[in-house]
């Protein structure tokens, strides 16, 4: 026999689950924050300058790269899957390369942060988001 649900107990459930949904909306809110493109500039700018590290870690791979004004910044790439698929992998480029970078800059000007949709090396284009190169 299956026991009959008293408010009491109706109400600890939909606790329980509002509780588990809560903390399934917070523990990925950091990925919404970063993933995406809403954090990014709409206009897309060139950078050119030197790398300095190649991580293709996950959840997407980053370079380093020196501009030509000292600055570092860190560049975004796409996934592991559309970084691969550009062509691109850990051993196209090596640190001392020089590089230029088309991407969206990070909206706030204190993140030295660009997320790439191409990146050349040595004349050789490596479209990580090729529709979302804009024409010039």
């Amino acid at each position: 026999m299956t026991p009959i649900p008293t408010p009491r107990t109706t109400a600890r459930r939909h606790l329980i689950h509002w509780a588990a949904a809560a903390l399934t909306a917070c523990a990925t809110l950091p990925a919404f924050a970063h993933h995406g493109w809403s954090w990014a500039e709409g206009e897309q700018t060139e950078l050119s300058g030197t790398i300095q590290t190649i991580s293709m870690a996950p959840p997407h791979p980053t370079l380093k790269v020196k501009a030509t004004d000292g600055v570092v910044w860190q560049i975004d790439l796409g996934n592991p899957n559309q970084t691969e698929r550009s062509g691109f992998t850990g051993q196209s480029a090596k640190a001392g390369d020089t590089i230029k970078v088309l991407g969206n800059r990070s909206q706030n000007p204190k993140d030295m942060v660009m997320k790439a949709v191409r990146i050349t090396l040595d004349g050789r284009n490596f479209d990580m988001y090729p529709e979302r190169i804009q024409a010039k």
